[in-house]
């Protein structure tokens, strides 16, 4: 009787998220939001505590279901049609990238670093960051990009040009500190980054929120925002 209860309870509890992600339409999970991950979570140990709970009966478990699944209906049209509780429960996108220039306090702020920014442009297919004209990080934690016009997206193929071998972008200053590994891996010293640096008119190096050598080997520099 034992097993047959949990088996009763783990199909009550499957047909019930079943149901209820049907009727919320939840989002796919790379698009969660704060609350949905919430709810992932607190739905997951209510399922997963009440199976092997002998007191707890599964039309009880139906029950917590359809409770949350009403206070969830009830929580996505409060941010629906009251827009002033929007931004403080479900948070705002922000603006890492504004015209070519990165806000080094709002990616702090949302605790992201160098690498991870790069790893996300990376998954739009965007390796350089002198390709960005703007970069929102949306709520749900997800990076919506908007590439400068000189580079949207066209093939050498297009332009009958021949092919030339692909070549990863270094990324040689990081909120005005060197790199010396990537710096030394591109077989340049600090002289050399110091004085293309002053080239281009900069003195304090903490000016620079981003350095980057690029493709053609260029040096990209990202300075703070003030």
């Amino acid at each position: 009787m034992e097993y047959l209860q949990i088996l009763t309870k783990l199909a009550a509890g499957f047909l019930g998220l079943w149901a209820m992600t049907r009727i919320l339409g939840k989002k796919e999970m790379s698009a969660l939001t704060p609350f949905d991950f919430v709810s992932a979570v607190i739905l997951g140990d209510l399922v997963g505590d009440t199976i092997y709970d002998e007191s707890i009966d599964f039309l009880q478990l139906l029950a917590a279901l359809t409770g949350w699944t009403i206070l969830s209906i009830c929580f996505d049209k409060l941010t629906q049609y009251v827009k002033v509780l929007r931004k403080p429960l479900e948070g705002k996108p922000d603006l890492l990238i504004c015209d070519g220039k990165i806000n080094v306090k709002v990616l702090y702020r949302n605790n992201l670093d160098y690498s991870q920014l790069r790893t996300m442009l990376r998954s739009k297919d965007i390796f350089s960051l002198n390709e960005v004209a703007f970069a929102i990080y949306e709520t749900n934690g997800t990076l919506s990009v908007m590439r400068k016009s000189a580079y949207e997206t066209i093939t050498r193929k297009d332009l009958k040009l021949s092919a030339e071998p692909a070549v990863l972008p270094r990324g040689l200053m990081e909120d005005g500190e060197v790199c010396h590994e990537e710096l030394e891996g591109a077989g340049l010293s600090e002289d050399w980054l110091h004085s293309k640096l002053e080239k281009q008119g900069i003195t304090d190096s903490k000016s620079v929120a981003y350095a980057e050598l690029t493709a053609g080997g260029e040096l990209h520099i990202l300075k703070r925002m003030q």
